[in-house]
């Protein structure tokens, strides 16, 4: 991509984001994720109906009037988005790929962070931890993220959710918001999730929602014969007959087997998950998310 292209791309994204992030998910936003907790605002004369338990005895002994503490929500967020740039998400038959699929969603995300005043960081992984983008504010910074995940070309090509979850917790030591936005494909050879143990450390320190964006061809093979695949992560090919119903029931059971497996392990851990296809408008998606919360 030429640098042209490329703030061509990234103003594209950035004027979608930001009428969509103000039109719409601005109030969704803000309703759906919390701030850290309550935080001191002010002092004031006692009022009848107030809690006792909100009594501030020092202010109270030195006015001889009953004060008690006032306390607001502290709105402020940490934000910080895990994005798959594995080999695989260079896959796409609807128009665009995953992985600019993702960039998009990624971009409505941070914006509607920034117009919150939270703060926004990111984390680039394939099977490694490819990028740290520090958590920050403002409209430079968030075009910083959005041409990182457009530009960066990964040093990787497989994907490992668990060893991007096992960084974000060492590298964020207070409670934030984190989305991983992947195809979450990081799975064994039956379907079992990799990420499990890491996903189990994550949501105990962090709010965590998983985005997983798939494209409608990887459900099921189509007949088209004899065909030499390459997988895109391992870079090994082989020859498979899709002629073969049996060949292609397999296929279609394994994929079932690994989203059903992944589908479980979040619910175990009470994590909030929502599919987007590259074929979808991923407005609706997000919005289910935010409503679920």
């Amino acid at each position: 991509m030429t640098p042209e292209e490329l703030i061509k791309k990234v103003r594209k994204i950035e004027v979608r984001t930001k009428a969509l992030s103000h039109q719409i998910f601005a109030g969704e936003y803000h309703s759906a994720f919390k701030g850290r907790g309550m935080a001191f605002s002010e002092v004031r004369e006692y009022q009848y109906g107030d809690d006792v338990r909100n009594m501030d005895w020092n202010v109270t002994a030195r006015m001889s009037a009953p004060y008690v503490k006032v306390f607001e929500e502290e709105r402020e967020l940490t934000v910080v988005l895990l994005v798959d740039i594995s080999r695989s998400g260079l896959f796409g038959t609807q128009g665009k790929t995953k992985r600019e699929q993702i960039a998009e969603i990624a971009a409505t995300l941070a914006f509607s962070a920034i117009l919150n005043n939270d703060k926004v960081g990111c984390i680039l992984f394939s099977d490694t931890v490819e990028k740290f983008i520090p958590p920050a504010k403002g409209r430079t910074h968030f075009l910083h993220i959005i041409r990182e995940i457009l530009e960066y070309e990964p040093q990787h090509n497989g994907t490992n959710i668990g060893e991007a979850l096992r960084f974000l917790t060492g590298a964020i030591k207070k409670k934030c918001t984190a989305f991983v936005l992947s195809d979450m494909l990081d799975v064994l050879a039956d379907g079992t999730p990799r990420y499990e143990d890491a996903l189990k450390v994550a949501v105990n320190r962090h709010d965590v929602s998983i985005i997983r964006v798939t494209d409608p061809r990887e459900k099921s093979i189509p007949n088209v014969g004899l065909v030499n695949a390459k997988d895109a992560e391992t870079g090994q090919s082989c020859w498979i007959n899709t002629a073969s119903a049996k060949v292609r029931r397999s296929y279609e059971q394994w994929w079932r087997t690994a989203t059903v497996q992944a589908d479980k392990l979040l619910l175990r851990y009470q994590v909030d998950r929502v599919d987007i296809a590259t074929d979808e408008d991923y407005v609706r998606g997000l919005m289910a998310l935010f409503h679920r919360r």
